[in-house]
């Protein structure tokens, strides 16, 4: 390790520790109490990083002890079974407020795998990937309040109509790169949201569309939230599976060629465009399914839950998590949904945390938790 490359490992801990206690003083005050305070905060991270530095070493063994065992165990199964058996009992364990929350993150979920497959598989930066969420929870509202079709009976309809519109925002916009792609992407997003909020004949405009139904299965009420959340689980479980299978798959591993070395993969004869056009369609889907899965469980929908903000907070699950890594998406979107609820209780800081803990996470661990080295985004 050079000079350089040593002061700033060492100084890193401190300024970050710095910037913490920074954002501390306005609620702290400005006073000699709130300076000692922030003063003690500080103390305690510098002391809090450096002690996690001097454990890294011990912890990377443990890790090589940890990655001999794992494999023995099949990779599908590796995070399945550390993470079913909880999930599945949780309704019958926990409050109601809980099993609601674990409702929204298991729908947040399935988004969060549909824009990595954009963006974590293709390298395609998506800033309008709430667009696609609409489409499919607005097919279903309208498909079940003016026509009176049930939810299993619209629910191909929804998932059609998002993958068409995938395909169709990708034809002309796969011509750009980068940030080009990046604002594209951001204006359809703003399109279909202005749309949803001014065609008053058919959504209603502002007002948004109630009286949305249910689903229905023989003998199974899915008004009983705990039962919708099964649903929400299996369609979250059957994303993970094809997803997985996809990514292992040669359009998969198309995908990732064209993610790190566009012009290696023309080169090596992959048609870039088309596994491009797969990429955006297939992504659409899974948000089609999400969003109709969305306006069933609230039985409303308006255009302020399809802001840009929600394709950033999407955005942020796939990255925390890591481009490109399955577990790595469902943890970031755990987080990204419960933790806010968790920090609920403490309203004043709650953003404070959750902003500093990611700022936190990007500075230690650019990649994402279970991401790999040399990921970027928007190719």
């Amino acid at each position: 390790m050079s000079v350089r490359a040593a002061i700033r490992a060492h100084l890193m801990p401190v300024v970050v520790s710095l910037w913490f206690a920074f954002l501390f003083l306005p609620f702290a005050g400005l006073d000699a109490g709130g300076l000692r305070a922030a003063g003690v905060l500080f103390a305690a991270f510098v002391a809090a990083l450096f002690l996690w530095k001097s454990l890294s070493g011990a912890a990377g063994k443990v890790k090589t002890q940890m990655a001999a065992f794992s494999r023995l165990i099949p990779s599908d199964s590796r995070y399945l079974a550390v993470f079913l058996i909880p999930v599945l009992i949780l309704p019958q364990v926990a409050e109601t407020y809980v099993v609601d929350v674990a409702v929204i993150c298991g729908i947040y979920i399935i988004l969060a795998l549909g824009l990595n497959v954009v963006v974590g598989f293709a390298g395609l930066l998506n800033l309008g990937f709430v667009a696609f969420y609409a489409i499919g929870a607005y097919t279903y509202a309208l498909l079940n309040t003016k026509i009176g079709l049930g939810f299993w009976q619209a629910l191909p309809f929804s998932l059609v109509l998002t993958t068409l519109a995938g395909f169709l925002l990708a034809v002309p916009a796969l011509r750009l790169k980068g940030d080009y792609l990046a604002l594209v992407t951001l204006g359809f997003g703003e399109i279909v949201r202005l749309v949803l909020n001014n065609w008053d004949r058919l959504t209603r405009g502002p007002n948004g569309i109630s009286g949305i139904a249910v689903p229905t299965l023989p003998g199974v009420p899915m008004g009983r939230l705990s039962n919708y959340y099964y649903l929400v689980l299996c369609c979250a479980l059957i994303a993970v599976f094809i997803i997985n299978r996809v990514k292992s798959s040669m359009i998969g591993r198309a995908w990732l060629a064209i993610r790190e070395d566009e012009v290696a993969s023309s080169a090596m004869g992959i048609n870039t465009v088309r596994y491009k056009l797969y990429a955006c369609a297939f992504g659409a889907f899974w948000a089609g399914l999400a969003g109709s899965l969305f306006a069933a469980k609230m039985q409303f929908v308006s255009p302020e839950s399809f802001t840009f903000m929600e394709s950033v907070l999407i955005l942020c699950m796939v990255i925390i998590g890591g481009l490109g890594s399955i577990p790595g998406v469902i943890v970031g979107a755990m987080v990204l949904v419960f933790l806010p609820e968790v920090l609920r209780e403490v309203q004043l800081y709650r953003m404070l945390a959750l902003g500093g803990g990611l700022v936190f996470l990007m500075v230690f661990r650019p990649q994402g938790l279970f991401g790999g080295k040399g990921v970027s985004v928007g190719g």
